[in-house]
């Protein structure tokens, strides 16, 4: 069973050539725009694999010498499977950690004596499970008296010192460009020292704390000079949220508000990431710049608009100079003209656009992007979150709803842990106002509703997962917001679904992995509907990976379930939620919504009470999700209109996903 397609969907819009050239020429060429040697790999575990295998053969050498490795690691997701793979290669293949030394790079302050922490993290995720010696094992203390804390960073400094330096420092790539906890004003002397957290770290770290409100306002870090000192570092990014700062680092110039830049100084460092991370890179995303391309229809398309925008004109006013000054000359080579070119590109961006997501009746659909027929279609909309169906395409639900098709909704999660006690307080209180009034003596559910109030109100601690009663009730109040929006919409109650995916029933903001159990339920829900059409999430820069991993459930169901006579004749289309857009260059279906609609889809959200001012995972975006659902349609609308087609108030963008 394949549980990872999700980090193939970029293959087929990349070509190898431009990530894995054939020799040292080609590379040259590609890169010369980069200012620090950049290795790109397919998925974030093909790079993982290779960086652990690294490190082993390293710590090896170091042991046959008779000497110690010294590695220094970060805390975050990024290097988890690396770590996984470490702890492989201890068990299964007799890996020793004996001779390595290790610092944390960073440490959360102040910490509470139970709290969780980057060390905390460190020991449950990997130093737990290898033979290292603990004294060897060396962290900022989140707890040292404040006013030792001056002398506390010179005496870290002083012990990375004595063992001889770095050898090999591993680390993570923050959105803001920031490496350790040297966030963005950074001085390149500094040392180990304490720094305030912005708000941008203190976001990142809601996956270690559980929520922003736990997460310490400071930390002690290495300092950007400390970082340079070692003998060879390596920097890691995977993901589409991370393709900016990866571009800033690694092609930008050398700047304080972009402290990784500075590692285009090292002698020794490599930037390591996936080719969702390295999508704005010129060699990935403008290769024309770099070298002769092979030319796509994709590629012309992402070509053209970007010339476009350049110059500032729309398609059709393109002219043959604008070509030529801007290192397209392949394409009048290739046809002749611009205006050959620009009629092209024009035509294929027209033919996006369409009023039937699921097809027209009785229509002439060549060129359209969904079929006539069969009509009616059997279609599913399947929403990670409880929102994400009228987030992401609540309009493109309505029409499709309002076109009479056969419309299914599942959603893949309980969304649970987004649910604020407040919410399941105010809940509560009700509840036993109802009981109260028409079954005063039921004893039951009276010392059900104190008990749960007795927790949130004054039990509760930090850290403290919820009672099964209280994650019931969280639930619960998210499916009824569901079914709500989905009877405003217009779907019966017997087409929403809600799957319950296991992977995601932790009580806790860290999930289990993916499980054939998870897959077993999409496909059982699959085969029960047999749709005609699908629309499924691709938006992977959700900030704690809840949408990769639902999105990793449903390609793994259609992978088992190919040769299946309906899913032959099945589509499947992918939208994207409250983080991201798709690039103009790969959307395949545009559905353009009224003013009116708009209107409509932002009730729909509005039907998701909980998930409002005081919903706990906003994300990095401080705008509500109606807010940025909309401006993001509009952002999508006025695009098309700048490139010269009908203007619109607002468009839902979708691409296709071919099973592989």
């Amino acid at each position: 069973m394949r549980l990872d397609l999700s980090s193939q969907i970029v293959l087929d819009r990349v070509s190898p050539r431009y990530y894995r050239p054939e020799n040292e020429f080609e590379l040259s060429a590609l890169t010369r725009f980069e200012k620090v040697p950049t290795q790109i790999y397919e998925s974030s575990v093909e790079a993982s694999l290779s960086i652990a295998r690294d490190i082993a053969q390293k710590i090896k050498n170091k042991t046959i010498a008779g000497q110690k490795f010294v590695l220094a690691l970060p805390g975050g997701h990024s290097p988890q499977t690396i770590y996984q793979e470490l702890i492989r290669l201890h068990k299964e293949e007799g890996l020793s950690f004996k001779d390595v030394v290790i610092f944390n790079i960073y440490e959360f302050y102040p910490l509470a004596p139970q709290s969780s922490g980057n060390l905390k993290l460190l020991k449950e995720s990997f130093l737990d499970y290898i033979d290292i010696d603990l004294n060897n094992v060396y962290s900022p203390d989140g707890q040292v008296r404040k006013e030792e804390i001056l002398n506390y960073c010179k005496a870290y400094e002083q012990t990375i010192q004595n063992v001889g330096g770095i050898d090999y420092l591993l680390l993570g790539l923050g959105r803001a460009g920031n490496i350790g906890i040297n966030i963005a004003g950074s001085s390149m002397n500094s040392n180990t020292r304490l720094v305030l957290l912005d708000q941008q770290s203190r976001k990142e770290a809601i996956n270690t704390f559980g929520s922003l409100e736990q997460v310490p306002p400071s930390a002690v870090t290495m300092g950007i000079s400390t970082i340079m000192r070692a003998r060879e570092i390596a920097l890691i990014a995977w993901g589409e949220d991370k393709a900016k700062s990866i571009k800033d680092v690694v092609e930008g110039p050398v700047s304080e508000s972009v402290p990784a830049s500075c590692l285009q100084a090292h002698p020794n460092t490599t930037v390591h990431i996936d080719l969702n991370a390295a999508f704005s890179l010129t060699r990935i995303n403008q290769p024309w710049l770099v070298t002769s391309c092979e030319w796509t229809s994709k590629m012309i398309r992402r070509a053209i608009v970007w010339l476009c925008f350049k110059v500032n004109k729309p398609i059709l006013k393109l002219t043959n100079k604008d070509y030529q000054d801007n290192s397209l000359e392949e394409l009048l080579a290739l046809y002749g003209s611009a205006y050959n070119v620009n009629i092209k590109i024009f035509n294929d961006l027209q033919h996006t656009i369409t009023g039937w997501p699921g097809g027209k009746p009785n229509a002439d659909d060549t060129n359209r992007p969904e079929r006539a027929t069969p009509y009616p279609k059997k279609v599913i909309v399947f929403s990670p979150h409880p929102d994400d169906d009228v987030i992401s395409m609540g309009g493109t639900f309505k029409r499709l709803v309002d076109q009479k098709h056969d419309v299914h909704v599942a959603y893949q999660t309980s969304g649970n842990i987004a649910v604020g006690d407040e919410e399941v307080v105010r809940y509560v209180s009700f509840l036993e106002d109802v009981r109260n009034k028409y079954d005063a003596n039921n004893d039951v559910l009276k010392k059900k509703y104190a008990d749960v109030l007795q927790f949130l109100l004054q039990d509760k601690k930090e850290g403290d997962v919820d009672t099964a009663d209280i994650l019931f009730m969280k639930g619960h109040i998210r499916r009824q917001e569901a079914t709500t929006a989905c009877r405003y919409v217009g779907v019966q109650p017997e087409n929403v679904t809600f799957l319950d995916l296991p992977f995601y029933e932790t009580g806790r903001v860290k999930k289990n992995p993916i499980s054939e159990a998870d897959v077993e339920i999409v496909k059982n829900y699959l085969v029960s509907v047999q749709p005609h059409q699908i629309f499924v999430a691709g938006d992977l820069a959700d900030p704690h990976g809840t949408h990769k991993v639902c999105l990793d459930a449903i390609l793994a169901a259609i992978d088992e379930l190919k040769g299946a006579e309906w899913l032959k004749e099945c589509r499947i289309w992918m939208y994207r939620g409250a983080w991201a857009e798709w690039e103009i260059d790969h959307i395949e279906m545009a559905v353009p919504i009224s003013p009116e609609e708009l209107r409509k889809k932002r009730n729909a959200i509005l039907k998701h009470q909980s998930q409002m001012e005081s919903a706990p995972f906003l994300g990095n975006d401080e705008r509500l999700f109606w807010q940025r659902s909309e401006d993001r349609n509009r952002a999508t609308a006025e695009l098309y209109r700048q490139l010269g087609l009908a203007s619109y108030e607002a468009i839902e963008a979708f691409v296709e996903y071919h099973p592989l």
